[in-house]
């Protein structure tokens, strides 16, 4: 337990060593520390009458808690006083490195990608987004994965998502094959009438292409949905 009503007013140097975030850590594991004392590591030093772990709780309840503070831009943080460019981009590279280390890694070349081995990878790194994001990953003759490229950003719709973006990329990397990934903040991954007719369109061009598109995967909240795997779509 923290000893903030005992240590208030109090810079940390001055706490018990065992109560310091940073000690603690060191003796007892990052596990063992709460979410304000590890972002008052971060923080390193507090402000005028206020210790890093008092400053630290006050982000927290400022920006709703961890979870939205990986939201919170450079220049929003900025705004409290006491946080400087410096600290910002400590706390954003800190939350960026642990989103990403979530994502179970997708190397060029790998091959049979499933549907829950994509969702594995992308699910963490696109939980928190609240903006849609329509990818493409591309394959070669052998199904190997050869790039995967974001196509759009924002809500998708037919005249966003075009076919002639979707393929310029798979033509560029001469991909024989695709797979279609999108989000859906909402967090519910059943797709749109919107999504089907999407799919329709982009399935019916990489026909004419020669591209085959393998699946469309809809992520939402700790779920997905696969067009392949429902067999919509899709059709070989």
């Amino acid at each position: 337990m923290e000893s903030l009503r005992m240590n208030t007013g109090k810079g940390i140097k001055n706490w018990p060593e065992i109560e310091r975030p940073r000690e603690r850590l060191i003796r007892h594991g990052p596990e063992t520390l709460s979410d304000a004392q590890l972002l008052a590591i971060l923080l390193r030093t507090g402000r005028r009458k206020s210790s890093a772990v008092e400053m630290a709780h006050h982000l927290l309840r400022q920006f709703g808690g961890l979870a939205a503070l990986k939201q919170i831009s450079v220049s929003e943080l900025c705004s409290v006083d006491g946080i400087g460019p410096a600290k910002a981009a400590q706390i954003l590279a800190s939350l960026e490195l642990g989103r990403r280390s979530l994502a179970q890694p997708l190397h060029g070349g790998l091959r049979a990608l499933s549907s829950r081995d994509i969702y594995c990878h992308y699910f963490p790194l696109l939980r928190d987004s609240k903006k849609e994001h329509f990818m493409l990953l591309m394959f070669d003759g052998k199904n190997r994965l050869l790039k995967e490229i974001t196509v759009s950003t924002g809500s998708l719709s037919l005249n966003i998502v075009h076919p002639r973006e979707v393929f310029k990329a798979a033509v560029r990397e001469s991909a024989s094959s695709v797979i279609l990934l999108h989000n859906h903040p909402s967090g519910d991954p059943a797709p749109s009438p919107e999504d089907r007719e999407l799919t329709r369109r982009l399935v019916k061009a990489g026909r004419i292409m020669g591209i085959k598109v393998l699946d469309h995967i809809v992520l939402g909240d700790g779920r997905y949905v696969s067009f392949a795997d429902q067999g919509w779509e899709i059709h070989d």
